[in-house]
């Protein structure tokens, strides 16, 4: 490499512009925080102390391997584009490689200038001096900052390279910062991504009640698929909540935004099911006016939900796997096809693997479905959340009837505890209306629920009037013991009787009244 015999010595006007050169460089880098604002500064004072046709500062991305310009002074956007080395590449990548600087007096006659930045002129190239040097952290090379420079019988290049050495020095302290400050927010960055998680990992679909364990498994497991693209399959008896279920996949799920289409398999008459899951083209069967869109087409971007899919019939169980092994679907008596993009969430209350053994249900749509299974316990299984569901309920109904019912007594609560709900989520709902449509007052007692949850008491004999007389009574006094915390004098003034009478009544009906204080 061609290289110039350089004089170092330096007379007291030029130690006079160095010290003013330290003096600027040093506010720069009191005077900026941000890394790109201070780079910049840096080539502006190159510039002018220098008087360079343009600079730039390289930093090597040890990730993808390329050397890139972070900053820069005279270069275009295009040129920058273009500016991208490899270690050992021309001149930079060599000083990246070799980590010792460059001087090239002329780069027209340095054959291993490459100009991929096409910055220089062939006219120009002569009359430019290129000047690089590494910029090292702790000995390694992380960069490098290089200028042009007009080249000159006499070019005074030990100078500009001790000045530029004195800002490569400067600039690594401002890499090293940054680097460190990029490590610091990378890992803020993945600690708040997993505090998210973890939090997402808590977070309940809105319209799912229930504190049970089985309850807890179901919404995970509904979080972990919601946010994917899979099929999946809800199975749980009548009266669960699997629409719930469905509800709360697609609103947790990328596609929330777009169509929810819901379609119960049986309400549907059978011959109706195909047009209404595919739709029909105008004039394919007697009485198509009209084209009309199906399910399927109109919940294209979504989700559609297929309940009760158990009792679709086995010449459509064909066609629906057809859809989901092709993602495309044909009207009836069309013939375009029609790409699709549907997510599908199916339930049934069926066994499903029962019908395929009796041969009502096709074996391979069924593992098309039961991708990801979910099962929505009955309430039997989970009569922690019995109590929990019945508020629900009540706040519910209360404000639909323009009620203000605050509360369910104990002997109610005994009566819905030892229920065996075999009606499930649904029969608890349809419970609560009712006792809120009967009630008269601000709570719900054991006589406003339905004769089934009365009969659901255990009893070694038939129950007499006297008895059922007495359980009513002894219910509306603990009551109001709890209200007024065991105190009888209270109790009896609510309850519009004397202390005396009340006391009586107490003891016949053999209430503990301390335990309530």
């Amino acid at each position: 490499m061609d290289r110039q015999s350089i004089n170092t010595a330096a007379g007291p006007a030029v130690l006079v512009d160095e010290t003013r050169f330290l003096y600027q460089m040093g506010r720069i880098f009191t005077s900026f925080t941000r890394i790109e604002d201070l780079l910049s500064a840096i080539l502006d004072l190159l510039r002018s102390h220098l008087l360079i046709k343009r600079g730039m500062i390289n930093i090597h991305d040890r990730q993808t391997d390329d050397i890139f310009i972070d900053a820069s002074v005279g270069y275009s956007d295009e040129e920058i584009r273009r500016g991208v080395y490899r270690p050992g590449e021309g001149i930079t990548g060599r000083v990246v490689s070799t980590g010792e600087p460059i001087v090239v007096p002329s780069i027209g006659k340095e054959p291993l200038f490459l100009n991929r930045t096409l910055a220089r002129s062939t006219g120009d190239s002569d009359s430019t001096a290129f000047i690089c040097v590494p910029i090292k952290i702790d000995g390694d090379t992380v960069g490098t900052i290089s200028v042009d420079r007009q080249a000159g019988d006499d070019p005074s290049f030990a100078r500009d390279l001790g000045v530029l050495t004195t800002a490569a020095i400067m600039i690594a302290h401002a890499v090293r910062n940054r680097g460190e400050l990029r490590r610091r927010e990378s890992q803020m960055e993945q600690e708040k991504k997993l505090l998210e998680l973890r939090l997402s990992e808590r977070r309940r679909p809105t319209d799912i009640i229930g504190n049970s364990a089985a309850m807890h498994d179901l919404c995970d497991k509904i979080l972990m698929v919601a946010p994917t693209a899979s099929t999946v399959l809800v199975c749980g008896e009548s009266g669960t909540g699997k629409e719930l279920v469905a509800n709360a996949i697609h609103e947790n799920s990328p596609r929330k935004d777009g169509p929810y289409v819901r379609v119960n398999i049986a309400a549907l008459p059978e011959g109706l099911i195909e047009s209404e899951l595919f739709g029909h083209e105008k004039g394919a069967f007697t009485g198509a006016a009209a084209l009309k869109k199906g399910r399927f087409e109109l919940a294209h971007g979504g989700t559609i939900f297929l309940d009760e899919i158990g009792d679709l019939a086995p010449h459509l169980q064909v066609k629906l796997l057809r859809v989901i092994q092709e993602k495309s679907i044909e009207r009836l008596g069309g013939e375009k096809t029609l790409p699709l993009d549907v997510r599908i969430v199916a339930a049934t209350h069926r066994d499903l693997e029962e019908k395929i053994v009796r041969g009502e249900f096709r074996e391979d749509l069924y593992y098309r479905l039961n991708v990801f299974p979910l099962y929505v316990p009955p309430l039997r299984e989970r009569k922690a959340d019995v109590i929990l569901l019945a508020d629900h309920f009540l706040e519910r109904y209360s404000r639909e009837h323009g009620k203000t019912i605050g509360r369910i007594s104990s002997e109610a609560i005994d009566m819905l505890a030892a229920y065996h709900w075999p009606g499930n989520v649904r029969e608890l709902e349809n419970c609560m209306e009712r006792a809120v449509i009967m009630s008269g007052e601000d709570v719900i007692r054991s006589y406003h629920l339905p004769p089934s949850l009365q009969m659901a008491r255990p009893a070694a004999a038939p129950v007499t009037l006297e008895e059922m007389v007495n359980g009513f009574r002894r219910e509306i006094i603990i009551d109001h013991l709890k209200m007024s915390r065991g105190n009888i004098t209270s109790a009896a003034e609510m309850l519009g009787t004397t202390k005396r009478i009340l006391t009586y009544t107490i003891h016949n009906l053999g209430i503990e009244y301390a335990r309530y204080r």
